[in-house]
């Protein structure tokens, strides 16, 4: 697949985008330290405030990126920010009428995995976007940018719990997806997160349906 645009174009288009909306990029960057906190707070109130930030998050790359700067370069562009509302209007339900869903941190591999693809998507991106000539307001940055905010969401979805965690996690395996071309169509390097991040979320949640279909196959009283 050939991008209609060029890589010095598309890190325009960024350069321009974090001129226009500093500082955006800090209050996404609280609103992302909010959620990780809220991971360790009661069930419903953590679940509540981690799934309004995602909202928030997801509206404003949606409007704010790729309908108002992206579409610039990308005919795509569109229809990417209506995918990105649709997982806000995703997560905005799910803070509502959050059902069986919960976040999980507990000391095993589940949750280190989901607590360092977060890590990545916060902080190890920025960084190797500095060593690539591309960090900071020359590139993607955290909480207004899809690619770092998509690792970031997969990293919350993989300690995350509940039948609405499929439904939460099609998008954002859809886009690391899309985003592997940046990776290597357009030599950014820190996108190749994005495909290993949602293989682990891909991994978390087979594991979560075999292990469900174990628990249901399994005489009562014994545990598999």
């Amino acid at each position: 697949m050939t991008l209609p645009f060029s890589t010095a174009a598309f890190l325009q288009v960024f350069r321009d985008y974090n001129v226009a909306i500093w500082p955006a990029q800090i209050l996404g960057l609280i609103l992302g330290l909010a959620a990780l906190a809220a991971l360790f707070q009661g069930r419903d109130t953590g679940v509540r405030i981690v799934m309004v930030v995602l909202a928030v998050l997801w509206t404003f790359v949606g409007i704010g990126y790729h309908l108002m700067f992206f579409a610039r370069i990308n005919p795509v562009a569109p229809a990417f920010a209506a995918l990105c509302l649709a997982q806000a209007v995703l997560f905005q339900a799910s803070a509502i009428w959050p059902k069986d869903l919960q976040l999980v941190v507990r000391p095993n591999l589940r949750s280190t995995t989901g607590l360092s693809v977060i890590l990545y998507g916060v902080l190890v991106y920025p960084i190797l976007g500095q060593f690539e000539g591309h960090g900071g307001m020359a590139g993607p940055m955290f909480g207004v940018a899809p690619c770092p905010t998509t690792i970031f969401t997969i990293g919350l979805l993989i300690v995350a719990r509940g039948a609405w965690v499929v439904w939460l996690s099609i998008l954002p395996i859809l886009w690391s997806l899309i985003g592997m071309a940046a990776a290597f169509q357009m030599d950014i390097p820190e996108d190749l997160g994005l495909p290993l991040a949602s293989a682990a979320l891909v991994w978390t949640l087979i594991a979560t349906a075999l292990q469900g279909r174990r628990a249901k196959s399994s005489p009562p009283g014994i545990v598999p």
